[in-house]
């Protein structure tokens, strides 16, 4: 099979961008940039950190109204923050091991 009989049988694929994407083909399509992404991603672990000191400040003062509720939120905090270091160790080490690379 020749590779314009398979990216024919694919479909909904747009070869053109495919064989010759532009620098800055995400932002021409109204994408966002990795940086963007990145800086609203902190944003939401950071609110999600704040929500979780408020559900444990509620707790040990007594005025919390949903205990489960609270509970969740303290749990969805911790979760997204060990998520995001482990993003950013991945990212370190690949950083490093194309840094290690000789070109």
């Amino acid at each position: 099979m020749k590779l314009g009989e398979i990216m024919s049988s694919i479909k909904g694929l747009d070869t053109d961008k495919l064989f010759s994407p532009s620098l800055n083909q995400t932002e021409e399509e109204g994408g966002e940039s990795f940086s963007d992404l990145l800086t609203k991603s902190i944003s939401e672990v950071n609110k999600s950190q704040v929500t979780g000191y408020n559900a444990m400040e509620q707790i040990a003062t007594g005025k919390v109204e949903n205990l489960q509720k609270a509970v969740q939120q303290i749990e969805e905090a911790e979760l997204s923050l060990k998520l995001a270091l482990e993003v950013k160790n991945k990212a370190l080490n690949a950083y490093k091991e194309v840094m290690r690379m000789q070109v």
